[in-house]
């Protein structure tokens, strides 16, 4: 498909069905040979421009990652993604690749997710992650998210390939907030219908029982429903 960015004409692939939601760009006509065979053109000045730019950046000790680079389908505007730890100036590089490809050019620095959405990875379930796929935008992801689900708050268990919070948790979450909302938290004090108190020592919201510690010492899990 042809559509048109904010930075102008573009090709694109179909990755998903239609969906409310998704507005990367208005979709002007399907893609013709000419423009497929433009865009092609187009990829390998990007690539010969991305290991132009590498080299320049290593030569000047720039401690900057050059991701890729993209022209529009017009070739006059190339897009620059890069990632660096510290802030960065590429302004004299943006006036050699000016000068180099006679474009408008555009620098975006990139964070981790960003990062893992432009180059594409899996995620823990096997499939293409949603960044890469049809997400297009990043919602806020806490902690408190994992706690909820009593998950395990070991990083490599609940950080994707981007090194962050799990986008996700944040789609599971509304479900496990209703699955809590009938149980008790980690610490109260409960009795069962049967007579026993103790302090509740672990929720488990997707089978609707609680662990009890009981006043004796040993461990008993309750179902919600025979909770007084």
């Amino acid at each position: 498909m042809v559509v048109r960015s904010k930075r102008g004409l573009e090709v694109g692939q179909v990755r998903t069905p239609p969906r409310k939601g998704l507005e990367a760009g208005e979709v002007v006509r399907l893609a013709s040979k000419e423009d497929l065979d433009k865009a092609a053109r187009l990829r390998a000045r990007a690539e010969e421009a991305l290991f132009y730019l590498r080299a320049r950046l290593k030569e000047e000790g720039v401690a900057a990652k050059v991701l890729g680079c993209d022209f529009t389908l017009d070739g006059g505007h190339l897009t620059v993604r890069y990632a660096a730890e510290e802030r960065v100036n590429l302004r004299r590089f943006s006036r050699e690749l000016m000068e180099r490809y006679r474009v408008r050019v555009e620098f975006l620095a990139e964070g981790p997710r960003e990062e893992a959405q432009y180059l594409g990875t899996l995620g823990a379930c096997g499939m293409e992650s949603c960044c890469s796929t049809w997400l297009q935008g990043f919602a806020q992801v806490s902690i408190k998210l994992a706690r909820d689900q009593q998950l395990p708050l070991n990083p490599e268990k609940i950080s994707g390939p981007c090194g962050r919070l799990l986008c996700c948790l944040t789609y599971e979450h509304p479900v496990y907030q209703e699955l809590l909302a009938g149980l008790p938290r980690v610490n109260a004090r409960v009795c069962t219908k049967a007579g026993l108190c103790g302090k509740v020592q672990k929720v488990h919201p997707l089978k609707g029982t609680v662990e009890l510690y009981l006043e004796d010492g040993k461990t008993l899990e309750v179902s919600k429903e025979d909770l007084a």
